[in-house]
């Protein structure tokens, strides 16, 4: 029988997605399931044998479960991953389309042994992070995931109401941003300019579940460049403004391919997926695309 190593934020999902259920469920479908939860130690102490990791929980887990596989030597095995989509956002399952399905739909769906690669964004010069699964930048995100912390979101909120309030923050943050001047070098090209948002995506959406790069491909070797120059501001304030009143529209605006990008940015934050990290000032971190170091079962 198939081995899985279930690896559960038990804080993310309902009563239906606690331990037993999601065990339950897993072995329903022919497998042998071992349990470890990623806010107790040992959860990554992987076992011999396994042909699945599944990770049940947010982009956080994910983000978290990943570091530690890359932390291990490179010729060590990653595993496919079953992504079971429990958190807020779940921008990494939006954009691998797995939550037009049910958990059960999901976890059945293994068997078939689907995969899609997916890419990791590399980060160098950058102490505090090494690698970015959904996006990296620079301007009001990093500014907007500082704020969030702040932030007292009811336990009882649904996840809907929780991006409700942070799209709301958002809007308010875009109207009183100052530009930034961004050194920003794209495959070879010059693309320095004065901007709010500079964000070097590999996901469809980020944050609050923004559809900033509504084609992005994670495995397509590529990152969506999205830049946010400053006479765009009041456009991308309508923008966030239509999508707090539930329209779910795509920004309308050209996005830039690219593999390597070289940026430095008039400011001492920015973010890497959830994480805000501070950094010196004008400081020039180097991005680069390691093409399907993951696999996720689709």
């Amino acid at each position: 029988m198939k081995q899985v190593r279930l690896l559960h934020n038990p804080s993310a999902g309902d009563e239906e997605h606690d331990k037993e259920h999601l065990i339950k469920m897993i072995e329903e479908q022919g497998y042998v399931c071992s349990y470890s939860s990623t806010k107790k130690k040992g959860w990554k102490d992987f076992e011999n044998g396994l042909e699945v990791l599944a990770i049940a929980g947010g982009d956080g887990t994910v983000r978290k479960v990943v570091k530690a596989l890359l932390e291990r030597k490179m010729h060590q095995k990653i595993w496919p991953i079953g992504l079971l989509p429990l958190g807020t956002a779940n921008n990494i399952g939006k954009t691998l389309n797995l939550e037009e399905r049910s958990t059960e739909e999901l976890i059945a769906s293994w068997n078939n042994c689907n995969t899609k690669k997916f890419d990791v964004g590399m980060l160098y010069e950058l102490e505090d992070a090494s690698f970015f699964l959904e996006s990296f930048g620079f301007g009001i995100f990093p500014y907007l995931m500082r704020e969030i912390k702040k932030l007292e979101i009811r336990e009882s909120s649904t996840p809907e109401e929780a991006i409700k309030e942070a799209l709301k923050l958002l809007h308010n943050i875009i109207l009183s941003y100052e530009p930034r001047q961004c050194k920003l070098k794209i495959d070879d090209a010059d693309y320095s300019g004065i901007y709010i948002m500079a964000e070097i995506m590999n996901t469809q959406s980020i944050g609050p579940n923004l559809h900033l790069a509504p084609v992005a491909d994670p495995g397509d070797g590529a990152f969506e460049i999205v830049l946010i120059a400053e006479k765009d501001k009041e456009k991308f304030a309508n923008f966030v403004f239509d999508r707090l009143n539930g329209k779910d529209v795509a920004y309308d605006y050209s996005t830039i391919k690219a593999k390597e990008v070289t940026i430095s940015w008039d400011g001492t934050h920015v973010h890497v997926d959830d994480e805000v990290i501070k950094i010196e000032k004008d400081v020039e971190v180097k991005v680069e695309m390691k093409e399907g170091l993951l696999e996720f079962l689709v």
